[in-house]
């Protein structure tokens, strides 16, 4: 099961920038607006503590994270909504994203244009936040009409879409995010199979220049206008690019001297798999120590239509271990012998950090 987090903005941001520091995959970068046309896509891998616990203990041959897909979309601009800036082609693909990571520019600096002169977080911010709102209150309002006409005709059958189609255009029209709506289960998904952009969730990363003064006062405004309803990560995007270029030995050396455990572009990564509202479960089979993703709140029996589809047609039982359980007693058998390997049924359902060992017969 994979997962996405589009990279969106206004051009000249750093998306493509943070995408190379992201993927290492070389995505073009210009000072000037739309270098990113198509959208670009790596899968990259998600730094997993837990699994390089796993894989130093039971050294396998094989050992396999969790991955995100990462998508550089081109920058939006003032009017993509009604098809501004190839607008239209550009929502298309933030509709085909699960989590949405908005980059804001936060440094200054003439070499590098701005659309509308002057970075200005906060308006540059709303700015997308406005056309997504926009792109969707459309949607909305086209859907809602056609449910309107059902309902002079059957209005037990409408009544219950219109109630919520009204209550989601209230909301759009007052430039409230759709994710900000508590939300019944089938609410949510029939506005999810609408391409809802403002019901996915967002992650606000603030593009700051460590060398530039003014950049601590632009990230500060971000905040303040976020103001904790979504996260807000801080990074120096060139910066990260640079450090991702360098052999591994001197990037651990490289943070080591900054008193820093790990890059800001992998803090990124785990924000944005959190964001997912997904959990982490590990196997090991044979020499593969792997993990693996899945919804929170999935069964067992999900997990093992994760991992093969015969496994779930033929799912007899599960053993459940935890991660902390077995690096605690220092190996399967220790574990088995302490009572710690569960047996559980297709209904239990997974937790963040289980190790799963599936019996099934086809």
């Amino acid at each position: 099961m994979g997962f996405t987090c589009g990279l969106v903005g206004l051009p000249n941001v750093g998306k493509s920038t943070l995408f190379n520091a992201l993927t290492g995959a070389g995505a073009p970068v210009a000072p000037y607006p739309f270098t990113t046309l198509a959208p670009q896509k790596a899968v990259v891998p998600v730094p997993d503590p837990r699994l390089d616990g796993l894989a130093r203990l039971l050294r396998p041959a094989r050992v396999t994270p969790a991955t995100l897909e990462v998508i550089d979309i081109a920058g939006l601009v003032e009017g993509a909504s009604r098809g501004e800036g190839l607008g239209n082609q550009f929502l298309g693909h933030i509709r085909a994203v699960d989590a949405i990571l908005h980059v804001v520019r936060c440094f200054g600096g003439a070499t590098v244009s701005h659309v509308r002169g002057t970075p200005d977080p906060v308006s540059d911010a709303e700015i997308v936040s406005t056309e997504l709102l926009l792109a969707d209150l459309e949607v909305i309002q086209r859907q809602l009409e056609g449910v309107e006409r059902l309902a002079r005709t059957h209005p037990k059958e409408a009544a219950q879409p219109l109630m919520s189609l009204r209550r989601a255009r209230e909301a759009l029209a007052r430039g409230t995010p759709l994710r900000a709506l508590e939300l019944s289960p089938t609410d949510a998904g029939k506005l999810r199979e609408l391409g809802s952009l403002t019901l996915k969730p967002v992650l606000y990363v603030a593009n700051a220049d460590s060398t530039d003064p003014t950049s601590r006062a632009m990230v500060q405004s971000l905040e303040a206008w976020v103001a904790g309803q979504a996260p807000v990560i801080t990074l120096d995007a060139k910066l990260e690019a640079e450090l991702a270029q360098l052999p591994v030995e001197e990037r651990a050396e490289f943070l080591k001297e900054w008193g820093l455990a790990a890059s800001s572009v992998e803090r990124l990564i785990q924000a944005g798999y959190r964001l997912l509202d997904v959990l982490t479960f590990y196997t090991i089979v044979g020499e593969e120590l792997r993990a693996w993703t899945l919804r929170a709140g999935a069964t067992a029996i999900e997990a093992a239509g994760v991992i093969h589809s015969d496994m779930a047609r033929g799912f007899i039982r599960a053993e459940v271990a935890s991660v902390a359980a077995l690096l605690e007693a220092g190996s399967w058998e220790a574990l088995k012998e302490r009572g710690r390997v569960r047996l559980e049924g297709r209904d239990y359902r997974i937790q963040d950090g289980d190790i799963l060992t599936i019996r099934f017969a086809v």
